[in-house]
């Protein structure tokens, strides 16, 4: 079986663009793999954070992982600062990078734009996000489209590492949903969905009730030509409503835009909003069930417990490596 890593930041509630990009892979993938699911509380204080917050999204996150599908019998679920050597194994690869491949990030390029100083956090955490997958000798990382660059300098440490010490770390390999898998803001279809957007209108998350989604889908962004027809480069925003509709229905563009032929923006939204309330109601309903739960609590520490026990034999083979530490 091949090992699967993934993680998502406690820092609000997992929206349409991180669950149809990213989460709704990490059930199948539980079915013929080894999986870790991981709360990268680790990589959200790279901002200010307020700690009461942080901690009840770390439980927030927890029980979406679990009530999207994945099974804790079957994956392993835990939070990243439960289990020490992220961070110890993040340090060693920030020595192992260099500013300049830190500098290019596309990411850290965006936050730190117009700003004459930001936290060392934002231009080091590639670093740490590769020592997440580089800690379980993983093979395969399901991560949205936009994360591509991450994962090359991951796969650069480690051939890096490998090359100048001998083998110590598994290259690993993105698995990229297909292109029309982002999914963009809907009042500004150019920009991805975000957590961060000061405009709630913008998103929608995967708690969000059935009024806050159809409002959020009625104001969506569109064009003044009427037609639903995929062409993301001249009509981005029914082409980002048109990528909802198929993650849920299952439907082609090419069928979709059959479907609603003669139709206006008006028709294809209102079912739309049907659609996609339907696609979510039971993962809120599965949610609700388990989020107070003392279940959850020690779901997460099982699994801080069993990656730990991996983990601790993947630092025993880096610190002889790189001669750290007593023989």
């Amino acid at each position: 079986m091949k090992r699967v890593f993934s993680g998502v930041q406690p820092t609000g509630n997992i929206h349409l663009g991180n669950y149809l990009g990213a989460l709704v892979q990490f059930p199948e993938l539980q079915q013929d793999n080894e999986c870790l699911y991981c709360i990268v509380d680790e990589h959200a204080i790279t901002v200010p954070q307020d700690p009461k917050e942080l901690k009840k999204h770390i439980l927030d996150v927890a029980a979406l992982y679990i009530a999207v599908g994945i099974d804790p019998k079957k994956s392993i679920v835990f939070v990243q600062s439960e289990v020490s050597a992220h961070a110890e194994l993040g340090w060693i690869l920030i020595c192992a990078s260099n500013t300049g491949e830190l500098f290019r990030m596309t990411q850290f390029k965006a936050k730190s734009h117009g700003k004459e100083s930001v936290g060392t956090g934002l231009l080091t955490y590639p670093a740490l996000m590769a020592a997440d997958i580089l800690l379980y000798d993983t093979d395969i990382v399901p991560v949205g489209n936009d994360q591509k660059q991450h994962i090359e300098l991951t796969r650069d440490l480690a051939i890096r590492v490998n090359n100048k010490y001998g083998k110590t770390f598994v290259v690993p390999d993105g698995r990229f949903l297909k292109a029309g898998a982002r999914i963009m803001a809907l009042d500004d279809p150019t920009a991805k969905m975000s957590k961060s957007a000061v405009n709630e209108m913008s998103r929608i998350s995967l708690l969000d009730e059935p009024s806050k989604i159809k409002k959020a889908i009625m104001r969506a962004t569109t064009d003044s030509e009427g037609s639903v027809r995929f062409d993301m480069e001249n009509k981005p925003g029914i082409s980002n409503l048109m990528n909802i509709y198929s993650a849920f229905s299952g439907k082609s563009l090419e069928d979709i835009e059959k479907d609603y032929e003669g139709h206006g923006y008006g028709d294809f939204k209102k079912d739309l909003v049907e659609l996609t309330v339907d696609g979510l109601a039971p993962i809120k309903a599965h949610y609700e069930e388990i989020r107070y739960s003392d279940e959850l609590v020690r779901t997460l520490h099982e699994g801080a417990e069993r990656a730990d026990a991996i983990a601790q034999k993947t630092m025993k083979r880096v610190r002889e490596k790189f001669g750290l530490g007593l023989e």
